[in-house]
């Protein structure tokens, strides 16, 4: 089973060229409460110590050894990728504090405390996860990952605490899953206008593409659903255009090879996905659909004592993803794999900003997840044995 599993996953990633053409970089996206220079360079330098010990378990993880020496080698770059937001929301960090300041005159101590905390350990995340501050964290984030790009190297995003807000907008924002035709079929354009684009046809394009202030083509609604620009002559125009609006603010075709998100709030921030009602859940279902035909390997790590760390979902099959989200799957080559029980043995105060000081547990983690993940979704028999496991669980 074992010689089986090696061979589906050789087919996978040698289909997709993962491993074998380019070189793969690990970008490592920061998270809340890194505004000085002081945190930048703690930060960095524990990046710097995390870096080798998990590019040192994907080298040594003996089923990735076997796959990746018959396709040419597991060619992971020696030296991590920083990518740094924190300085961004400094301004209004520093607006909050004044605010604070204030308060510590007229409030009791313990009120004056909690306020702090909340502001340092929140204020980042609600910051960054406002539309007008998060655009230009992407644009930012994906001029690192065509640089990457262009060098001839795949990226796996390394998205920490409130960096997985930024990898889940990047993927949705960024990847292209757009098809045209079938959005504006969605969306009831009139037969005039569908007429027009499949006369048209342009290349499938991303979220970012399509807004008023790149494409022109509209603009998001409250409820989640693009609003058409009303104007049909400069509509057309910009349809026209698309195409090079693509790869300009796009991401690059088949240079993201994935995500890991560990420490991940991301649940807690975005509760509006799980309402069926939500437009934007329209989108979503697509950006799954193309990461599961696309080979893209979306993980989320976490350690069991972070009060912050929370699941993402329940690891589902490929049958029930498409049940779930009523969508159709063609060749899956892609995971999407939770696994938030992991022992950092910390103290849960600690375990959230533990993962840089365990970092053996975390890397042996994030491999393992990624081995764990291909198996469930591609192994008959292994995945037939997690969920008989899983069922007895629920039972107990």
């Amino acid at each position: 089973m074992i010689n089986k599993f090696i061979l589906i996953l050789g087919i996978l990633l040698s289909v997709n060229a993962v491993f074998a053409a380019d070189n793969v970089s690990f970008i490592y996206i920061n998270g809340s409460n890194y505004n000085d220079l002081k945190m930048k360079n703690w930060y960095e330098k524990r990046v710097n110590k995390l870096h080798p010990v998990l590019r040192k378990r994907f080298l040594k993880n003996s089923y990735l050894k076997k796959v990746y020496k018959e396709i040419g080698g597991l060619n992971i770059k020696e030296s991590p990728v920083i990518f740094f937001w924190g300085y961004n929301s400094q301004k209004d960090l520093d607006f909050v504090k004044d605010k604070l300041e204030i308060s510590k005159v007229v409030s009791s101590s313990g009120a004056y405390l909690v306020r702090s905390l909340i502001t340092q350990c929140l204020h980042d995340a609600i910051w960054v996860q406002k539309q007008h501050n998060m655009m230009p964290v992407l644009d930012e984030l994906n001029k690192t990952v065509k640089k990457e790009a262009q060098e001839g190297n795949r990226v796996v995003l390394y998205g920490y605490s409130a960096g997985t807000f930024v990898t889940y907008e990047y993927m949705f924002n960024k990847l292209r899953y757009i098809n045209l035709e079938n959005l504006f079929t969605a969306l009831n354009a009139d037969e005039d206008f569908l007429d027009f684009v499949k006369q048209n046809p342009r290349k499938n394009t991303c979220i970012s593409a399509l807004s008023a202030d790149y494409g022109g083509l509209g603009t998001m609604s409250s409820k989640g659903h693009l609003l058409t620009n009303p104007n049909r002559e400069m509509l057309k125009q910009n349809y026209l255009k698309l195409d090079e609006v693509t790869e300009e603010v796009c991401a690059p075709i088949d240079k993201v090879y994935g995500v890991v998100n560990f420490a991940s709030p991301l649940p807690l921030f975005y509760s509006d996905l799980g309402d069926p009602d939500y437009e934007l859940n329209y989108y979503n279902r697509l950006m799954v659909k193309h990461i599961l035909e696309n080979g893209i390997a979306m993980l989320t790590i976490n350690f069991k004592e972070d009060p912050l760390g929370f699941p993402t979902s329940k690891n589902l099959t490929i049958k029930d993803i498409e049940s779930k989200l009523n969508i159709e799957i063609f060749d899956p080559s892609g995971i999407i794999y939770d696994n938030s029980c992991v022992w950092s043995k910390r103290m849960f105060p600690f375990a959230h900003t533990a993962y840089w000081n365990a970092r053996r547990s975390f890397s042996n983690a994030v491999v393992k997840s990624l081995v764990n993940g291909y198996r469930f979704q591609y192994d008959e028999k292994y995945q037939k044995k997690v969920i008989k496991r899983n069922n007895k669980k629920s039972e107990l």
